[in-house]
């Protein structure tokens, strides 16, 4: 089990690399995915995470602060709105549309009210 573990940690550490290249494509799940994998299967990896330039950017912060600064929160709303955008546009049924629309508007919200600002 600890090797899907380190497996499955390694290709989420990839997809957050791309993440931040491809702004279409989200960094910090991944990197969250990678963390809890790594916490699983090497204490070692999980460690190097902990101290990559990556982590440091995209997740320390929250993790110790528990708030986003309010900068980052409109880069990640606008990186939502065009990947929803997309989804709704291309989304088959009304009510996929619909529920993706709700998505959106609970997102914001929680982003915005929810997780406070760091000052």
């Amino acid at each position: 089990m600890r090797l899907i573990y380190l497996i499955i940690g390694f290709l989420s550490l990839a997809l957050a690399i791309v993440g931040v290249v491809l702004p279409l494509l989200p960094t910090t799940p991944f990197l969250l995915l990678s963390i809890a994998c790594f916490s699983r299967s090497s204490k070692r990896f999980e460690d190097w995470l902990y101290h990559t330039k990556l982590y440091q950017t995209y997740v320390a912060d929250f993790r110790e602060t528990k708030s986003i600064t309010r900068e980052r929160k409109k880069k990640i709303i606008v990186s939502i709105y065009v990947l929803m955008g997309i989804s709704i546009y291309f989304a088959p049924l009304l009510p996929v549309k619909i529920g993706l629309g709700a998505l959106t508007i609970f997102i914001t919200y929680y982003l915005f009210k929810v997780i406070p600002d760091k000052e």
